[in-house]
């Protein structure tokens, strides 16, 4: 998470929609980061915990920014940044699986710590489906967001690809993809929101 408390924004980092490219193009020119373990704060939790700390002590409000990702690429991003060989052996790998597999893992009632991935809705809104982030923007509307960023920032952005995953074969059949779609409805239908909006959802905040 990176907050601009002069250009009354802070960008929150759902997991897996570029966020590391982004944190390292625009750290020297936040005021405040939160990083390592505490980068994937919550909408929630900014709101609930960090917000009032803003306000109190600098008088300031800055507007919440995030970025969704088509759900079903978003998963396939974690399957596959979960494939590293690094991780061979250990509890959150996912070498020897299948995305089917793995897919239906996420969506079980009791996933595996590898399958343990949270999601987008929850990170973006309240958990009773009022989303929590002022300005956000779809994943593959990248030259919208970087527009928005360079007006507000008053600076030119570059973003460089970072932590990118393998590229292993990720397919999915249609029937897995149907249980995926049913099991996480809200996300898929917040995403479609987002993208009948043209890839930008303006929702100003109390």
């Amino acid at each position: 998470m990176l907050i601009f408390l002069s250009r009354e924004l802070t960008f929150l980092a759902t997991p897996k929609t570029g966020t590391t490219a982004v944190e390292m193009a625009l750290k020297p020119a936040a005021e405040i980061v939160f990083s390592r373990n505490r980068k994937h704060l919550t909408a929630l939790r900014y709101k609930k915990r960090v917000l009032p700390f803003l306000q109190d002590t600098f008088s300031a409000s800055p507007e919440p920014l995030a970025v969704m990702r088509d759900p079903i690429e978003q998963i396939r991003s974690w399957y596959r940044y979960r494939s590293q060989p690094r991780l061979d052996g250990k509890a959150l790998s996912t070498k020897g699986l299948t995305f089917e597999q793995f897919a239906l893992e996420v969506i079980s009632d009791a996933p595996p710590p590898r399958a343990q991935i949270g999601s987008q809705f929850s990170f973006l809104t309240s958990g009773q489906g009022d989303l929590l982030v002022q300005h956000l923007f779809a994943y593959e509307s990248q030259p919208a967001f970087r527009d928005f960023l360079a007006d507000r920032l008053g600076r030119e952005i570059k973003l460089k690809p970072k932590n990118v995953s393998p590229d292993v074969p990720a397919p999915l059949s249609s029937e897995v993809e149907a249980r995926l779609r049913a099991a996480r409805a809200k996300e898929f239908a917040l995403y479609d929101r987002l993208m009948a909006a043209e890839g930008y959802l303006h929702t100003p905040q109390e």
